[in-house]
């Protein structure tokens, strides 16, 4: 075009803006400028997204003068994106005084306020201009609830989505993935069921998450239903997908599915590779695990990573394979670049502990290049309670004791250590040792059990259950 206009370049920025090409936009401005042609209200908030999206913060502040000095410093759709360029740029008190100044504001100016907030980590603010807001919209209840999730305020989450009037699929996706966030994967779960009833569908994003709490809860027939719905949809299986699935059945222990999913993916990313490894070594299949890790060598398109090697490590522990597991420890560092991490020692005391080989585990400890935490001497521990080794396990216990002085394991593994050599006097001598630095034995261990689609919770000396008489009643019928 030999004269192109301002509406041919105002469709150019945009264009570039939402083709993730900002810097490109900005040249268009630059271009339109030296053309001499004259930008209208509409040139400047895909522009100002342009600076946001490039970084340019100096580009944006001389873009802000210009809207003033154009007259289109009053629009509301330019003060909103000037609001949320300068919360992009971590300067709040710019966009609270494009807010401030103000005349009209629209839902969209508070919901980019709010956002701004939010993007700092201010949520005292944000809550205070959310309560303020006129009318709010799905998109400020979004932000809100977004915020306190990413803030890990789940309580705080709950409670605004409880309020929230009117609920799409983004508010439901912030929350289930707030609850999968803080570990709270039982909630997540009742949730996506409460988004099923409400006739909401979900999508990709939505299903991975769901599918990841399952993993972590063991609830193998909801992962399967789940699997089975989307298949039934005709939902294409990507690999963020696919991978919560292998993910899901190898911790549920359904590997067969799990190799399944895996071999029927068209692109795999690492964690697909990982979840595998790991679910085979967890499972005792360390040849297998082994088996596939050399695969993935082989195939040459994602390299390992520290956490390939932990679960690398760990199957050889499981199935004794010390030689195996000595020449991958080996070529992390001279085939990968890969320095051992205080999780790859642990994972190699655990197989030499396994194996009965204490003193060589000791002297891995003592000339390890960082500094050994409890895991490591856990493991060590656990090799020597497993061949009886109470000289090197009473090293481990004394270390143990001065990282973690409150842990009754290590002390109670200690004891039986000495009563199966009926060394009553050093199991007496631990005790006194408990009581005088006041460590009792805790009962922080729970288990799930997965009934008819729903997860129950059961914890030591727990009475939580609705139907936890009738389960204690035949406990005592069946002593």
């Amino acid at each position: 075009m030999e004269e192109p206009n301002v509406y041919v370049y105002n469709a150019l920025i945009r264009g570039f803006v939402r083709c993730s090409s900002p810097v490109s936009a900005l040249r268009s401005y630059v271009t339109m400028s030296r053309s001499h042609v004259e930008p209208t209200s509409y040139t400047f908030p895909s522009l100002i997204k342009a600076c946001a999206l490039a970084s340019a913060i100096g580009f944006g502040e001389s873009v802000h003068g210009r809207t003033y000095k154009g007259g289109f410093g009053s629009h509301v759709f330019v003060q909103a994106s000037l609001i949320d360029f300068y919360s992009r740029s971590r300067k709040i008190k710019e966009s609270k005084r494009v807010f401030d100044g103000m005349r009209e504001r629209d839902a969209f100016s508070w919901a980019a306020m709010i956002s701004a907030y939010v993007r700092v980590g201010d949520m005292d603010c944000a809550a205070i201009l959310f309560e303020e807001m006129p009318e709010k919209t799905t998109v400020s209840w979004n932000v809100m609830i977004g915020g306190h999730a990413k803030a890990g305020d789940v309580e705080s989450a709950a409670s605004l989505f409880d309020r929230m009037p009117g609920k799409d699929l983004v508010s439901w996706t912030s929350m289930i993935s707030c609850y999968s966030q803080s570990k709270k994967h039982r909630e997540a779960i009742e949730t996506f069921k409460r988004m099923k009833a409400a006739k909401v569908s979900p999508d990709g994003v939505m299903m991975a998450t769901v599918i990841s709490a399952c993993a972590h809860l063991g609830a193998l027939k909801l992962g399967r239903e789940l699997h089975l719905e989307m298949n039934r949809n005709g939902c294409d299986l990507d690999v963020y997908i696919g991978s919560a699935l292998i993910d899901m059945y190898a911790k549920c222990g359904d590997m067969e599915r799990s190799l399944l999913v895996f071999f029927k993916l068209h692109e795999k990313n690492l964690f697909c590779w990982n979840s595998l490894i790991e679910g085979l070594a967890v499972h005792g299949h360390g040849k297998a695990a082994l088996a596939m890790f050399h695969k993935m060598k082989r195939e040459k398109k994602i390299e390992p990573n520290r956490v390939t090697f932990v679960s690398v490590l760990s199957a050889c522990a499981h199935s004794g394979l010390v030689n195996e597991g000595r020449g991958i420890f080996e070529s992390m560092t001279s085939d990968h670049s890969i320095s051992p991490g205080v999780e790859h020692y642990g994972c190699m005391v655990d197989l030499l502990g396994r194996a009965g080989r204490i003193e060589e585990a000791l002297q891995m400890i003592q000339a390890m290049e960082v500094e050994p935490n409890a895991a490591v001497w856990g493991a060590l521990l656990g090799g020597c309670k497993l061949h009886r080794n109470i000289d090197v396990g009473g090293i481990a216990v004394k270390e143990l004791m001065a990282l973690e002085p409150e842990n009754c394991g290590y002390y109670l593994l200690l004891t039986n250590m000495y009563a199966e050599a009926k060394w009553w006097s050093k199991v007496a001598g631990v005790r006194a040792t408990m009581r005088g630095r006041g460590v009792e034995k805790d009962n922080k261990g729970s288990s799930w059990i997965e009934m008819e689609g729903v997860v129950y919770e059961f914890a030591a000396c727990g009475a939580s259950h609705p139907q936890t008489e009738a389960i204690f009643s035949v406990l005592v019928e069946n002593p």
